[in-house]
């Protein structure tokens, strides 16, 4: 009898270590289905899911108490050895990934290239989810209504993916739900009211969808909100006014959307304490700004741009001593620039361009020792001269003043570190000064506009990191072989944008394309008196989009090397002296959107093909010799 007792006990331990090596079945299918949906693991830790003992395996964790499977982490950035690393995984999520049914935690987020849909049934099965990771992949379909049965979760990130349909009724109903980001999908409709009955929920991102409709009324309701993004949809109507009564939140971002009506700030000291960041441009915002701006002295940086606010720029917002960047361009803003605004020492970026704002500018302008960056054009200012104190900032390294009537040459004090200049659409006028060559980290010049008649000095060449450079409606003159010689510190150049269109030059055309500016992508010559022949070194220039020569006195034959240039979106070349075939290689230019040969001396048939054919008869037309589509067909 004894001896069978231990016989009994022995076989009764065997079998309880056998069942200790072995996942429950349910997990063991959910997660071998899982496997089985994906093709490709750069990682390779798909592959060491290898025997029954799924706990085990790499990216799975189950409970010491029930032995069951809690949470599956596989996120394609993660840490191996301390080294980051970025792994991918295509294939598609399996559905019964919902047998796993006491799951807390799923998290396959970054792996970029898993397909398939939230299985309908989530939240029926998988009623312990506190965590829900499934960004940046390329999963579609709906957002199940079953998942507003998760009433235990706390983190739901959906973003970037192509998520469609609306935002479910009943998604008030993840009472728990601290952190939600379904940004950059394809979600439409209206956000529902009942999204404010999320009272524990601390960041919402919908930014970045087709959502349409008002904001929810009652989103003051949501107390414990610190991040909110709307932007970049199609919101109509108000900001509610409850928005004021959110004590936490510090981040607040509506911009681009369809909002109208008065900002809401608050109406006394305390309310919307805690608010650092607000962007609300491009909307139809309209009133004024509220003089309670000053209450908001956590605020640091704020944009009001493109929206239609009137008034003045109220004193208050003086008090603002932490604010870092003010951006309030593109309204119809009147009176003048505040005085306090000297006081905001923390200043970095002040833009208030395309406004009424009046000049003179306040002197206590001066005292903002950290200000990089200042746009005060197309304004009231009537500057006549730029003001030497101005250009005495410390920190300043951008500056535009375009359309503020300045008058008279360039003057000389203003500093040669600038990164960015704009003094286009004034009265300047005399010579291009030779100590232009001295903007040593200059990268973009703006000098269009104006009435300077010199030729472009040769110490422009010196300026070896020029990104833009913008000369155009002056009457300069003589040759443009100088901005095709700029040094440069990269090895194909910096120049990607040069507009010297609407002047009187009248050579240099065949430089284009040789010395080390390789890398142009707008290249606009139009409107001088350039002649000669287009040279082959045109070809060159792999990253040109649009290239604008119309309105010269080019001639020759079509270089056929401009059929290289596969990345031309737009080429005019109207109204010059050249002759020949269009060469057949042109049809290699297919991403072209816009032509114009017209007004030429071109003979031939056309080159029939893509793109040739998208294009009317004005592209064509003025070339006597020119005949196939789209114009008359050509005599055999």
């Amino acid at each position: 009898m004894a001896s069978k007792v231990v016989c009994f006990l022995l076989l009764l331990t065997l079998t309880t270590i056998c069942k200790s090596k072995s996942c429950h079945p349910n997990d063991l299918k959910g997660l071998q289905d899982f496997k089985s949906g994906i093709h490709t693991d750069t990682s390779g830790r798909l592959s060491k899911w290898i025997g029954r003992d799924c706990c085990k395996w790499e990216g799975i964790l189950c409970s010491n108490v029930t032995k069951r499977v809690v949470s599956i982490s596989l996120p394609g950035l993660y840490t191996s050895d301390d080294a980051p690393i970025q792994s991918v995984m295509e294939g598609e999520l399996s559905p019964s990934i919902t047998l796993v049914n006491y799951l807390e935690v799923i998290d396959i987020g970054d792996l970029t290239g898993i397909t398939g849909k939230i299985p309908s049934s989530i939240g029926l099965h998988l009623s312990n989810l506190r965590k829900l990771n499934l960004c940046r992949s390329k999963f579609t379909g709906a957002l199940p209504e079953s998942i507003c049965k998760l009433s235990k979760l706390e983190e739901l990130y959906l973003q970037e993916n192509g998520f469609s349909g609306s935002l479910p009724e009943c998604i008030g109903g993840i009472k728990n739900l601290r952190r939600m980001d379904v940004h950059s999908n394809k979600l439409s409709g209206v956000i529902p009211e009942s999204i404010t009955k999320l009272k524990k929920l601390e960041s919402l991102c919908l930014q970045e969808n087709f959502l349409t409709g008002n904001i929810p009324e009652n989103i003051g309701n949501m107390q414990e909100l610190k991040e909110v993004d709307m932007s970049n949809n199609t919101l109509t109507g108000i900001i509610p006014r409850s928005i004021s009564r959110l004590k936490f939140m510090s981040v607040l971002y509506l911009n681009s959307n369809q909002l109208e009506g008065d900002i809401p700030l608050p109406s006394k000291p305390g309310e919307l304490s805690s608010l650092s960041f607000v962007r609300l441009q491009n909307n139809r915002l309209s009133g004024t700004i509220p003089s309670s701006i000053g209450y908001l002295t956590s605020l640091q940086r704020v944009s009001l741009e493109n929206n239609q606010l009137k008034g003045s720029i109220p004193s208050s917002i003086g008090n603002l001593k932490s604010l870092e960047m003010l951006y309030l361009s593109y309204n119809q803003l009147s009176g003048q620039l505040p005085r306090s605004v000297g006081g905001i020492s923390e200043l970095l970026y002040l833009s208030i361009s395309h406004n009424m704002i009046e000049g003179p500018l306040p002197r206590e302008i001066s005292s903002l020792s950290n200000l990089q960056s200042l746009d005060l054009s197309f304004n009231r200012l009537n500057m006549s001269t730029i003001p030497k104190w101005l250009m005495q900032l410390p920190s300043l390294s951008r500056i535009y003043l375009a359309g503020c009537e300045i008058h008279g040459e360039i003057p000389d004090y203003i500093p040669k570190s600038l990164l960015e200049l704009d003094l286009s659409a004034n009265h300047l006028s005399g010579r291009l000064p030779a100590w232009i060559g001295s903007f040593s980290e200059m990268y973009s010049l703006n000098l269009s506009k104006n009435k300077f008649v010199s030729e472009i000095p040769s110490t422009v060449m010196n300026l070896d990191i020029l990104g833009v450079l913008d000369l155009h409606s002056n009457k300069l003159e003589g040759s443009v072989n100088a901005v095709f010689q700029i040094k440069s510190r990269f090895a194909e150049g910096s120049l990607t944008y040069l507009d010297l269109s609407d002047n009187n030059f009248s050579s240099g055309v065949e430089q284009i394309g040789k010395g080390g500016q390789q890398h142009i992508q707008h290249l606009n010559l139009s409107r001088n008196f350039l002649k000669g022949r287009l040279p082959t070194s045109v070809g060159t220039l792999k990253t040109l989009q649009t290239l604008d020569l119309s309105y010269n006195g080019l001639g020759a034959n079509l270089p056929t090397s401009l059929a290289n240039v596969t990345v031309l979106e737009r080429l005019m070349l109207h109204k010059n002296q050249f002759t020949g075939r269009i060469p057949e290689e042109f049809l290699k230019l297919n991403k072209l959107k816009e032509l114009n040969l017209s007004d030429n001396l071109l003979e031939g048939k056309i080159p029939y093909g893509k793109p040739f054919l998208d294009f009317p008869q004005s592209s064509f037309s003025g070339n006597r010799g020119l005949c196939g589509k789209p114009l008359l067909p050509c005599k055999s």
